[in-house]
């Protein structure tokens, strides 16, 4: 069993305490041992980090000098694909194939979409006072804390770390425990392509221990987070009593609107991408489907069978499309909300249990689980079950669907699904979500910003979106001509 250490500072491994246990989600059998970082160990990586911001040995690089940079970070990354694509398999359980063609690629354009980025920045100039010239520039903050989620660690975790390096500020990432194997080698070849020491570390632990000696580093001068929102808040209170800016990146409950004008077939297929990809453990997750009355039967008669008929099984088969969930905390909670319909009245249409994993029978599959409800107040609806759970609740107009729509806490995605472009245009000023997708299952533009509204989270990831947060504004004013000064004290 391979041993991860706990934390990589200025290039340099450290063992840290002792290891934690690595499960394969295919097996439940431990595949790695990953060491832990202390307070001590934590100080010493902002240390190095703050070091290599304060010399300028990278945000004193030119632009170009930054860009050739990155662009190496991407070759690298592309070089690297199938053996990060192969632990990021191992450590979560997603289907190979989703990971080769959608993760590991995002990770490499992300670094050369940001090299891209900064090479068309510009400044602002004022002139309009007629005796100064007022610019504005951009510098970098200094030390950024990344803290990457388990769902999607390299495509998530490698779009912090570009933005954050992007700007000329140095970066500690903290994969979470449960899957910080990809990350960590992803690290160790970035380290490899040009970067110059100090300016990417990697913190390895528990959020109790490790992260929370991150987040309340002083040395720190933001936070940016991906995760649960209940981690969110205590990370929030933390960065607000120090007065850190933060990024965080939440839960969802989102809504997936098919009004009965859509695109019938495209709507269906939407609607089980939107759920069942990535082994339906995403944030931005189409979980409540609400679907017109009109065409509610219809609906079910198409939906329910291909959800029955998802080929779950091993991630590394190419043919799998949904693999086991990340725990067997994760299988236990979607089985807890299966009893929640049952009891609350709801209508399991499919799905509802564990079942055994391939090969021997371990790992941690559950059955993709279909509910019909009419009870929108029910958990089934409210709550963020983070697997491949599907709750679907009819609606009878515009109203009623924005209605429910919109009758969550979280606000980060909504879908909706019509032929009738003033529909579309109503419903997209009228949902509160952060991203709206119009006849389209998820698209990320990273040009845009992706974040959400209420407990979905606060600030947003994309290009404007993080210039705006890894770097701050300085204005200079300059007097074209002196300008006359009152002369105090002369008498």
């Amino acid at each position: 069993m391979k041993s991860y250490p706990a934390a990589i500072i200025a290039g340099k491994s450290y063992s840290g305490n002792a290891g934690l246990e690595v499960l394969d989600p295919t097996t439940g059998a431990a595949v790695a041992s990953l060491g832990e970082a202390d307070a001590g160990l934590v100080d010493k990586a902002v240390i190095a980090a703050r070091a290599a911001f304060a010399d300028g040995r990278w945000r004193g690089l030119s632009v170009e000098a930054r860009q050739k940079v990155l662009r190496s970070c991407a070759d690298a990354l592309d070089a690297h694909a199938d053996e990060l694509a192969d632990l990021e398999c191992l450590n979560t359980g997603i289907p190979l194939k989703q990971i080769r063609e959608r993760m590991v690629t995002r990770a490499a354009y992300n670094f050369r979409f940001f090299a891209e980025y900064i090479g068309q920045q510009a400044g602002e100039l004022y002139e309009q006072h007629p005796g100064y010239l007022t610019m504005v520039r951009q510098e970098a903050v200094g030390v950024a804390a990344l803290i990457a989620p388990w769902n999607a660690p390299i495509a998530l975790g490698s779009m912090k770390i570009a933005a954050a390096l992007a700007f000329g500020n140095s970066a500690i990432i903290k994969p979470s425990e449960i899957a910080p194997l990809g990350v960590t080698r992803m690290v160790e070849i970035l380290l490899g392509a040009g970067l110059p020491e100090g300016v990417l570390g990697l913190v390895n632990g528990t959020g109790i221990l490790t992260g929370a000696a991150l987040v309340g580093h002083a040395g720190v001068d933001r936070i940016s987070f991906t995760g649960g929102t209940g981690t969110g808040r205590s990370i929030g209170a933390v960065a607000a009593a120090n007065l850190k800016p933060v990024t965080m990146e939440l839960g969802g409950k989102s809504a997936n609107v098919i009004f009965e004008d859509a695109d019938f077939e495209r709507a269906v297929d939407g609607a089980l991408v939107s759920i069942f990809a990535n082994n339906g453990q995403q944030c931005l997750a189409g979980s409540r489907i609400l679907v017109q009355r009109s065409i509610l039967e219809r609906f079910l008669a198409a939906f329910v069978p291909r959800a029955a008929a998802i080929r779950v099984g091993d991630p590394r088969d190419a043919k799998t499309e949904v693999g086991p969930v990340i725990s067997e905390g994760q299988r236990q909670r979607m089985l807890r909300f299966a009893e929640i319909a049952r009891t609350d009245g709801a209508k399991i249409l499919v799905g509802g249990a564990a079942r055994p994993g391939p090969g021997q029978g371990g790992g941690f599959y559950v059955d993709p689980t279909v509910v019909l409800t009419e009870n929108h107040d029910s958990l089934l609806c409210q709550d963020e079950i983070f697997g491949p759970f599907a709750t679907i609740v009819p609606f009878d107009d515009e109203a009623d669907a924005l209605r429910l729509a919109n009758g969550t806490s979280f606000g980060l995605v909504s879908y909706v699904w019509t032929e009738s472009l003033p529909r579309a245009m109503r419903m997209q000023e009228a949902l509160v979500a952060g991203v709206v997708w119009v006849n389209t299952p998820m698209m990320r533009e990273l040009r845009a910003p992706f974040g959400g509204y209420g407990d979905s989270g606060i600030g947003a990831e994309g290009g404007k979106a993080c210039a705006q947060f890894y770097a701050r504004e300085k204005t200079v004013s300059i007097p074209r001509t002196p300008q006359p000064i009152e002369r105090l004290g002369l008498g």
